[in-house]
């Protein structure tokens, strides 16, 4: 005689039970492995603060230099709406040489010029004030130059009206607005964001690709075999740092090419200088992909750090997308403290306005300090694992 069938309650109630059994289990591996908290919880919270509360395409006191050759009264009264506005944060100078010093260092955004001539070109009814926008970012720059503009022209339509009226034919009532865009001619955004891409492809080359496959050698074993030979760590550090450095430089070449002859994107500055600043930041990502694949020694959770802790500030918080200047102090801290913002800055000078010397080595400076702190921490974290 055969069994009786299993009826389906006592079937969905094994099915219950199993599936709660499961579901408990991997419950508790995933509370277990912090990684997978990192990228369920901790990277939603970090992208939500970053895009919700740090980035802003805003422009807010934007620094320009005001350079007033003509100290006259009427002068003055013609680029005092620059000081009335929150958009523009005006510095006074009088030397147009300053101005230009000020604005390769991109210490300002740009320059409104008063000529020496300007109050007896007004009451010959044609003087004008010209305004030059650094152009590199080219978004910004036509942000700052509207600005800049709309100021301006409200205070030369004040001057024309309490003097009864302009001439005919004399531009803004008796003043002209001249605009002048430097470091951008083309005024294309493709400028701004080719020389960053080479930032962001070193990071990734450097740091990224680095901590990946060290840390796949943590897991396969391939490291430890090598700490039972007489091999030194430092011996080790620099066999490892070698290939990637390499790879690196050829990743550079091949960014220099085609921002040259395929994006049109002029190079202003020392071709050397260039090749040099990308070999500290380079020597500065690997320091970073050894450091965390020496401390977190699994692939996974060596990608995931690796991504939090380097790509995705080099893209947010380095100047790439916006400028630094327009975000709240602390997003501004976070930004200045990341080598790959001073990498941003150093290779959008050199590529698009020169050889600004003070800056290069500001930077470069900066950037071996950077170096030589973190390959030293790799080195110490790895006579640690050899111990």
């Amino acid at each position: 005689m055969s069994a009786p069938a299993p009826s389906d309650s006592g079937t969905q109630s094994r099915f219950a039970r199993r599936l709660i059994a499961l579901t408990r289990k991997e419950t508790r591996q995933l509370i277990r492995d912090p990684s997978s908290i990192a990228i369920g919880i901790l990277l939603p919270i970090i992208l939500i603060l970053i895009f919700g509360y740090g980035l802003s395409l805003d422009v807010k006191n934007a620094p320009m230099a005001v350079v007033l050759e003509d100290t006259s009264p009427t002068a003055v009264q013609a680029v005092s709406g620059l000081q009335l506005t929150p958009y523009i944060s005006p510095v006074m100078l009088t030397s147009m040489r300053d101005a230009e010093a000020l604005m390769h260092q991109r210490k300002v955004d740009g320059i409104v010029r008063v000529p020496s001539d300007f109050s007896r070109r007004l009451a010959a009814g044609d003087a004008s004030i010209q305004v030059i926008v650094h152009g590199a970012d080219a978004n910004k720059a036509n942000i700052v130059l509207r600005y800049a503009t709309g100021a301006l022209m409200q205070n030369a339509q004040r001057i024309v009206d309490r003097a009864g009226g302009a001439p005919q034919g004399a531009g803004i009532g008796a003043i002209t607005i001249e605009q002048r865009l430097w470091f951008n001619t083309a005024n294309t955004s493709t400028w701004y964001l080719v020389p960053g891409l080479i930032v962001l492809i070193m990071t990734l080359v450097g740091a990224f690709l680095t901590a990946l496959v060290m840390a796949r050698e943590w897991e396969r074993g391939t490291l430890e075999s090598l700490f039972v030979t007489p091999v030194r760590p430092v011996e080790i550090l620099l066999a490892k740092i070698i290939p990637y450095f390499g790879i690196g430089m050829v990743g550079l070449m091949l960014c220099l090419v085609a921002a040259r002859f395929l994006f049109d994107v002029p190079m202003y500055g020392s071709l050397a200088a260039i090749v040099v600043s990308a070999m500290l930041y380079l020597l500065v990502a690997v320091g970073v992909g050894l450091v965390i694949s020496s401390v977190t020694r699994n692939q996974f959770l060596a990608s995931q750090v690796a991504l939090i802790s380097s790509f995705l500030p080099s893209l947010m918080l380095s100047g790439f997308l916006f400028d630094l200047r327009n975000v709240p102090t602390v997003i501004r801290i976070v930004g200045q403290a990341l080598p790959a913002t001073y990498f941003m800055e150093l290779i959008r000078t050199l590529f698009l306005a020169g050889n600004v010397w003070s800056l290069i080595v500001r930077n470069c400076l900066i950037l071996l300090v950077y170096a030589v702190v973190l390959l030293g921490i790799a080195r110490f974290v790895t006579r640690k694992k050899l111990d």
